[in-house]
């Protein structure tokens, strides 16, 4: 860390996510903009200048040498996470390792791996890892009315309630891993804001062809399907089971395998509507 820290860097700001406090510094003073892009919803600037989290960004671009590049290098505290010839796939790496800062580290919020919308009240929530379906199904839920709130993190309080955490969504394109970002306004909705208590779980994986017939779950074994994708679980598993069972106190909590999403979206809001 003391090697790193010797190199010259030009700029630098902190900031607080959910309480935890993050530092970014780059050698470049003219890419601090565009690292302020990424940064995770509901950041704010902090006039801290020591934190316990701390990226560092070397900037790349034309060497010195005639066809040279320097590499873009990131890196989490002292150790080497993302190098690349070009600029924006670091800077994805530095979003997404700032979100989970956040959400592993966030000292009164547990982040569980779901997307969230928000129904008559109540909350709809699609726990899941990347790739399961969720975003897709949030996108539908949002076209037939819901309120938007999250396609990444559940962000749950000690009282159960779940926050917003308004990243745009990101749709996978058809056949590629590769994924694109869209407001909630892009599918003629909105986003909600007020923290509302879970009505519906939804644990449910894409499968091509499949019908919908759920069963349903108990609190406690719904609890445990959301453990399985919450962040801080390893870390503080007490605090994260009690705050889930809070959460599905009063809760339906649904299991199965789903086909297309746009075949379930009304079902799922009906259930939600009478939870």
């Amino acid at each position: 860390m003391k090697r790193l820290d010797r190199l010259g860097w030009a700029a630098g700001s902190s900031f607080t996510s959910f309480g935890v406090r993050i530092g970014l510094r780059t050698t470049d003073p003219s890419v601090m903009p565009r690292l302020e892009e990424v940064l995770p919803p509901g950041w704010k600037p902090s006039t801290v200048q020591t934190v316990p989290h701390l990226y560092s960004l070397v900037a790349g671009g034309p060497g010195d040498r005639k066809g040279a590049r320097r590499l873009w290098v990131l890196y989490d505290g002292w150790v080497r996470v993302a190098r690349h010839r070009e600029f924006e796939p670091v800077l994805e790496a530095l979003e997404s390792m700032l979100r989970a800062t956040v959400a592993e580290h966030a000292p009164r919020r547990v982040f569980v791996h779901a997307g969230v919308v928000g129904w008559k009240g109540k909350a709809i929530v699609i726990p899941g890892r990347s790739f399961s379906g969720k975003s897709t199904l949030v996108a539908e839920l949002v076209k037939a009315g819901a309120s938007y709130y999250s396609d990444e993190y559940a962000v749950i309080d000690a009282q159960g309630r779940v926050h917003p955490f308004h990243a745009p969504m990101s749709i996978r394109v058809p056949g590629s891993y590769e994924g694109t970002d869209h407001e909630a306004e892009a599918f003629g909705g909105k986003k909600g804001s007020k923290p509302l208590r879970i009505g519906l779980v939804v644990a449910s994986e894409y499968k091509d062809g499949a019908n919908w017939r759920p069963r349903k779950l108990s609190p406690a074994e719904g609890a445990l399907a959301m453990l399985a994708n919450t962040v801080s679980a390893r870390r503080a598993p007490e605090t994260a089971l009690s705050t889930l069972r809070a959460a599905l106190g009063g809760a339906v909590v649904l299991k199965g395998k789903r086909g297309e999403a746009s075949e379930v979206a009304a079902s799922l809001l009906s259930e939600a509507e009478s939870a």
